[in-house]
């Protein structure tokens, strides 16, 4: 059973993708509606996206919601003809009369509205299988061979495609420029080719991230809603013997009965995955704790205070090396104050988001500089 977790506006990362195979596999009229350069500031980052179908209905947002009457209505326009366009959006005009309000808000936005189409059928396969890659896009072009929209998917599974794939020779050129450029790179790149210049737009897409939740009762629920909400595929182990039904857990994508030191067989992709250990049973806990670190997971929280954790420690049967250490959170959850069942899963999900967006979950204003890195293209 699947809980409606969120409004269409405020859709994960993983809703969008499902709504985009959704439409691919029915053939049915709709488009993308791509964040894909933003110069200054923008509520939305490189690479945010929206589904939009032909009555207007949408999935995802690209802006803080101020231009999305304006995005539905060029959707409708590449509904119609089947072109892909770049549209520009300057809101660093505080007069009223910009997009019809005083929006300020610093940036310009370029947003890639293209029909949703089996040119994304590569990524999404790949993503599906827990497989990263990059995909290449054209946003703008002055060669006449290269359209807006041409693509190549960078990955295992490249072959499937709608749309003409970008040059070889532009693609090697986007490939030498992104070698440093990070996991999370959603960038255009400028590149001279002999009919002219091309912009072409990487975004480097990762597996939707699992959260693997050990335990059985009921404050398993405000961690799983939680954290489903941020954009997490839930799934929940129980240890034998306790209840598995799908029911109790609405927010989790499957529900399982497992001994806990077979925990480690329901790992799928553990560099995607992140592991929760509150069975409220020591031996449980201390058996599910043997069988994870026997995986590559990286983060494995456990709930409960540090004595317990210590006693946790001493009475396994295996030694502790620094890379264990450094993957354990014991307690988990950040520091957020609170002893409410809601206010202790904001504390674990906000961690989870922390380590999986490699921060450490500090407060912005103390920061300085953008508070998105910005990948730096050679």
């Amino acid at each position: 059973m699947t809980q409606n977790l969120s409004d269409p506006w405020s859709a994960t990362r993983r809703g969008i993708r499902r709504s985009m195979r959704e439409h691919v596999d029915a053939n049915s009229d709709a488009v993308v509606a791509t964040v894909v350069r933003v110069e200054g500031s923008g509520y939305r980052r490189p690479g945010a996206r929206m589904v939009i179908k032909l009555d207007g209905d949408s999935r995802g947002a690209v802006t803080a919601g101020c231009l999305e009457d304006s995005v539905v209505e060029a959707a409708r326009q590449t509904i119609v003809d089947g072109r892909a366009r770049v549209h520009t959006y300057d809101l660093r005009d505080d007069d009223a009369d910009v997009w019809g309000l005083g929006l300020g808000c610093n940036g310009v936005v370029d947003i890639l509205v293209e029909p949703l189409d089996a040119s994304f059928t590569a990524a999404l396969d790949a993503l599906n299988a827990k497989r990263p890659v990059t995909v290449l896009t054209a946003v703008s072009s002055r060669d006449p061979a290269i359209d807006i929209g041409d693509r190549t998917v960078l990955g295992p599974d490249t072959a499937t495609t709608a749309r003409a794939p970008l040059p070889d020779a532009v693609t090697e050129s986007v490939r030498s420029r992104l070698t440093d450029a990070g996991d999370g790179v959603a960038v255009t790149v400028d590149i001279e080719t002999a009919g002219g210049d091309v912009r072409v737009f990487a975004n480097h897409l990762t597996p939707t991230p699992d959260v693997l939740l050990f335990g059985s009762q009921a404050d398993v629920n405000p961690v799983a809603s939680l954290a489903a909400r941020a954009g997490f595929r839930v799934r929940v182990a129980t240890a034998r013997g306790a209840r598995a039904d799908a029911e109790r857990f609405p927010a989790a994508a499957n529900v399982r009965s497992t001994r806990p030191n077979d925990l480690d067989t329901l790992v799928e992709a553990p560099a995607h995955t992140y592991a929760v250990l509150m069975s409220h049973n020591f031996l449980d806990d201390r058996l599910a704790l043997e069988s994870l670190l026997d995986t590559d997971i990286p983060h494995i929280g456990v709930l409960g205070p540090r004595s317990r954790f210590r006693e946790l420690h001493e009475a396994m049967d295996r030694p502790l090396d620094p890379a264990d250490d450094a993957r354990i959170a014991a307690p988990c959850g950040l520091d957020l104050g609170g002893d409410e069942p809601t206010a202790i899963g904001f504390s674990i999900v906000s961690e989870l988001l922390a380590v999986h967006n490699d921060r450490d979950g500090g407060r912005l204003a103390e920061g300085s500089g953008p508070i998105h890195a910005r990948p730096e293209i050679a």
